[in-house]
């Protein structure tokens, strides 16, 4: 009998056959998992890359975030800024037909400090409402009168209500500069924060014409401020839209009696309780000083101050807000106005300041001519109200 070819091992066939079929069954899932995660982390890779291809190719001064963004900031300070060169450098030209010679919109972290300095330096700019605008024509409509609603019964016919007047506010205006310089030897020197100072000597320059501009503009290539519009006395519901409403102090150029007390307290009952809330009174620093002597007849003075760091001076328990451009008290003077600025007073302003570098106008020094275009109206004449000095 011939042993070598005794088929010994053909028992245990279809046992070590099932256990194949386990085994492939197995590995054929495990490779199928990893090819699954595979493809998932492929199409991760994928997508990461695709936003980095994206915000590469976006212009990293109008927006961009992050690294990209802290990049440019950094590539627009240490090479335009200190040297003037502006090769390699991601910049968004303000004209494209003039190139650097049109200016250049710094980069958003920048522009965003100019924003906050001013907010915190321009007192109207902090009370009053500011959007941001795409372009210089910014209209808004604001609804004045109307009852768009009324009561009913459950099955009782609903009958055509008052319909709302819209009116649209379009506010004037102009070209803000500044036009700060530094040698060319400070710009150098790597100490110098070129970013801090640029930011600060913009925000201070745009501050002071802003504080005018917003307080008693003319309209005229600049806001309009809100000592500009008309004045009547008037209440609301007989005055035109656009107005302020005036209340006399009692005696021309000075307040009736011995203070002011009472004529205060009518300029603030005369707002609406809906705009007292978040109501500030607005002044210049004379006309502060001679309310803070003002005393009721307990002795108490009716200027509280602040008893805290960064809190605002309170009169009658409403925030004092000191206004430099307030005119001073005299005949017929708008020395005070009192009102919420949030709903009344509306700030519309392009996004981006631009800047162009000039150092060739006023060597050794270098020029860094920044514009922006700001607007400026009263937005609803019914949220802010003025004291006038005189008799009636």
């Amino acid at each position: 009998m011939d042993i070598s070819t005794t088929p010994l091992e053909t028992k245990a066939d279809p046992l070590e056959a099932s256990f194949d079929a386990v085994l492939q069954t197995e590995e054929t899932e495990q490779h199928g998992k990893a090819i699954a995660a595979l493809r998932t982390d492929v199409d991760g890779l994928k997508s990461q890359m695709a936003d980095i291809s994206r915000a590469s190719a976006r212009p990293a001064l109008d927006g961009a975030k992050g690294l990209l963004a802290s990049s440019a900031s950094k590539d627009f300070v240490a090479k335009y800024l200190r040297r003037g060169d502006h090769a390699g450098v991601e910049l968004k030209s303000f004209s494209g037909a003039s190139g650097p010679e049109g200016g250049f919109a710094v980069p958003q972290e920048i522009d965003a400090l100019i924003g906050r300095t001013l907010k915190d330096v321009s007192p109207i700019r902090s009370i009053a409402t500011v959007v941001q605008t795409g372009s210089a024509g910014y209209r808004k409509l604001v609804t004045n009168g109307g009852t768009p609603s009324g009561w009913v019964s459950e099955t009782a016919g609903r009958p055509e209500t008052e319909t709302p007047n819209f009116n649209e506010i379009a506010p004037p205006t102009g070209e803000l500069y500044a036009n700060p310089a530094a040698s060319q030897a400070m710009l150098d020197d790597a100490a110098f924060d070129v970013e801090a100072w640029l930011a600060d000597e913009i925000a201070r320059e745009f501050a002071q014409a802003e504080g005018a501009a917003f307080v008693g503009g003319s309209g005229i290539n600049q806001p309009r401020g809100f000592l500009n519009a008309p004045v009547t006395d008037e209440p609301d519901d007989l005055r035109a839209f656009g107005a302020l409403q005036y209340v006399p102090s009692g005696a021309a150029g000075g307040f009736a009696g011995a203070d002011g007390e009472d004529a205060l307290v009518d300029l603030v009952h005369t707002l609406k309780p809906a705009y007292r809330q978040g109501a500030s009174f607005v002044m210049n620093s004379a006309t502060l000083a001679q309310i803070r002597k003002f005393k009721t007849a307990d002795g108490a003075f009716l200027w509280q101050a602040s008893m805290a760091s960064g809190q605002p001076d309170m009169l009658l328990g409403y925030p004092v807000v000191e206004a430099e451009d307030m005119p001073d008290v005299a005949a017929d003077s708008l020395s005070i106005a009192f009102g919420n600025f949030r709903a009344g007073y509306l700030i519309a302003e392009r996004s981006a300041t631009s800047i162009l570098r000039d150092p060739f106008t006023n060597k050794p020094f270098v020029h860094f001519y920044a514009t922006k275009r700001v607007g400026g109206q009263v937005m609803n004449s019914e949220a802010i109200k003025l004291m006038q000095f005189s008799a009636s």
